[in-house]
């Protein structure tokens, strides 16, 4: 399927990719809550924007359509492909994609690492379906376009646009789960931000890693540890084929002596561990020497996660995991 909107080839071109989620849901009222994710059409939605017209011309392909909790590898690739043939043609100044906003973060940060070109992609969304009594996503789109556009917005990579907010990819984490103003960039700060159809720079994005999309991925299990926690679910995990154990730890990156033992298991089983902390600011740092402690784990041979979050870190283990030899070369990557 695809759409085309606007008529003047001196316009900038943005092709908006769509894959589903609350952007694209609609329920049978505006009073009910129990939408369904994939109802609205992509001509619906980018016809729903008429400003963008003015803007850029807009052209759009489905690429799925599913809620994003429902987002698999298969469609992280297939998005990462396309952009990446998209954005080689010059004409194209930059690419939207529309997803849900629940795995949004990690959809972002998996093209931010699989991307080649330098042009903006944005990544957009909405906290009420199309059929709500005040739906944010017509304005977010809007937004997005803007951004795509701006030169303002140059080398910021991947992001995460939305209620006005940019938010680069390797910082943002989805923190309400139902309010509009739900995406954050933590200690770092936000981007930017779009007002009155302008793009108001704050800074920008930081160093990049690139890695290419392995013919296969590799198997990386994530587990977040609690009190009481006894290892037996790292354990498993080595003894089910894991190439490599991301662990999110407590504080700044500690774990039990249960813990502690597992991990020392998959290490001594060739399993690569990265540590990172389930606390929402900070970073996961090699502070305390006593058993478990972030310090004993590095000097162990495993990888500090820095500020980068657990699911995030899982994703960059599978991409960089195919790419190394030895642990010394991984660790590069988490720093």
């Amino acid at each position: 399927m695809q759409a085309s909107h606007g008529n003047s080839r001196k316009k900038s071109q943005v092709v908006v990719l769509a894959t589903g989620g609350t952007i694209a849901g609609a329920a049978k009222s505006a009073t009910r809550a129990d939408y369904t994710s994939g109802r609205v059409t992509l001509d619906a939605m980018i016809a729903a924007v008429p400003q963008i017209q003015g803007l850029a011309h807009v052209r759009g392909e489905q690429l799925a359509n599913v809620g994003s909790q429902d987002i698999t590898f298969a469609i992280m690739i297939a998005l990462a492909n396309r952009i990446n043939d998209l954005l080689t043609a010059k004409d194209v100044h930059g690419v939207v994609v529309t997803h849900g906003t629940d795995t949004m973060a990690e959809g972002a940060f998996f093209l931010d690492l699989t991307l080649t070109s330098k042009k903006p992609v944005v990544f957009v969304g909405a906290m009420r379906d199309a059929s709500a009594v005040s739906p944010d996503g017509p304005a977010n789109i809007l937004n997005a376009v803007i951004q795509a556009t701006s030169p303002q917005a140059r080398d910021w990579g991947v992001t995460v646009a939305l209620n006005q907010y940019v938010n680069a990819a390797w910082d943002v984490v989805k923190t309400q789960t139902t309010n509009v103003q739900t995406f954050d960039s933590g200690e770092r700060g936000y981007l930017g931000y779009i007002q009155s159809g302008k793009v108001k720079r704050f800074r920008g994005r930081g160093p990049r890693i690139t890695l290419p999309i392995p013919a296969k991925l590799p198997k990386v299990v994530f587990l977040s540890t609690f009190a009481g926690d006894d290892g037996s679910l790292a354990r498993y995990a080595v003894d089910s084929g894991a190439k490599g154990l991301v662990v999110e730890a407590v504080g700044a990156g500690n774990v039990n002596p249960q813990v502690y033992k597992a991990i020392k298991y998959a290490l001594a089983k060739g399993v690569s561990v990265v540590i990172t902390t389930r606390v929402y600011r900070g970073a996961v740092e090699p502070i305390y020497g006593d058993l478990g402690g972030g310090l004993t784990l590095q000097k162990d041979g495993c990888i500090l996660g820095g500020s980068l979050r657990g699911p995030k870190a899982r994703l960059l283990l599978m991409l960089a995991l195919p790419q190394v030899k030895s642990a010394t070369e991984l660790r590069k990557f988490f720093h």
